[in-house]
């Protein structure tokens, strides 16, 4: 989707480094093109494809749950009126379009995903919602279809776990950010402090074998102990990279057993692991599971207290 006023160009390069032919952005043979030339391998991201009609379905009350992660992501960029802003990893167009609003009618808000079925999810919200200042399409957080010095901010939320080298994406994210602009990811601290992700998987792990996840493996948690992601800022060449931990409420107003419901559908791990169950442990694992989560259970619905790391740098002016 193009939208008036607003157009940044595809620099596609040839897998021999050649320059590539490059499809127009919003047409239907751009995500399927834009993914050949950025990315050989897609293995990483079938799972996602796959859980984006439950992240389309609840895109509402997943802007709302984590609505202070946005907040927080728009002050440690530094997002205001008329910039241009990257959303990386933006899913169904969260936070791009939260931001869009921060940015006006005069700001430009470009959200990328490499899953298709996530941009054409995000397209879908930006229109039924009236956003003319938003533009979605398929590419790779390390190797980014824009120019240099393209964007006043760039932000990621529950992104970085997941790109397969954190570091060359803050590479492209500092070479597409403007001189002196911020960049600004958040990433989950441990899993025992943010019970909304643990109840579930604790309750599913005793039916069904879960080793714990590689050091640096692509996982929710890759990026829970404190510095790690600060230090790849820093390994990417990222200017005074900056940690902090927010500390907040997940509210979701919706019963013990709609979150249940939300929260399988969401997460492919999940879906997976429960098809691997008999419909015996299935109804087991559900009882278990809303009597733990009732816990977290208020007038208002479901209310989780959560913690999430931070993690800014800004990029170096010419000398």
């Amino acid at each position: 989707m193009v939208t008036a006023g607003f157009q940044l160009a595809y620099h596609a390069v040839a897998p021999d480094g050649s320059p590539g032919t490059e499809p127009e952005p919003g047409s239907a043979a751009a995500p399927a093109a834009i993914l050949a030339l950025m990315h050989p391998e897609q293995a990483a991201i079938n799972g996602w494809s796959g859980a984006a009609p439950f992240w389309e379905k609840h895109r509402e009350l997943i802007r709302l749950m984590f609505a202070p992660v946005t907040q927080a992501l728009v002050e440690d960029g530094m997002i205001g009126s008329r910039q241009a802003v990257l959303d990386i990893a933006t899913g169904p167009g969260e936070p791009a379009l939260s931001v869009a609003a921060v940015a006006g009618p005069e700001g430009k808000v470009f959200g990328i995903d490499p899953v298709p079925e996530m941009v054409a999810a995000a397209r879908r919200a930006a229109d039924r919602l009236g956003f003319r200042n938003t533009q979605f399409d398929a590419a790779f957080a390390d190797r980014l279809p824009f120019p240099a010095d393209t964007f006043d901010a760039v932000i990621s939320r529950f992104g970085a776990m997941f790109f397969p080298s954190p570091a060359d994406a803050v590479r492209e994210m500092l070479r597409v950010l403007k001189p002196g602009r911020k960049l600004a990811l958040a990433a989950w601290h441990f899993a025992e402090r943010n019970p909304f992700l643990y109840t579930v998987q604790q309750v599913i792990r005793r039916y069904v074998d879960s080793p714990p996840p590689a050091a640096d493996a692509m996982d929710s948690f890759r990026f829970a102990s404190p510095g790690k992601l600060r230090d790849v800022l820093g390994e990417a060449g990222a200017m005074t990279p900056a940690e902090r931990l927010l500390q907040f409420t997940i509210e979701a107003p919706v019963s013990v057993e709609d979150f249940w419901t939300m929260r399988c559908e969401i997460s492919d791990t999940l879906r997976e692991k429960i098809a691997m169950l008999s419909r015996e442990q299935v109804t087991e694992v559900k009882r278990q599971a809303l009597e733990a989560l009732r816990a977290y259970s208020t007038e208002r619905g479901m209310s989780f207290p959560a913690e999430v790391l931070i993690v800014s740098g800004t990029k170096s002016r010419p000398a």
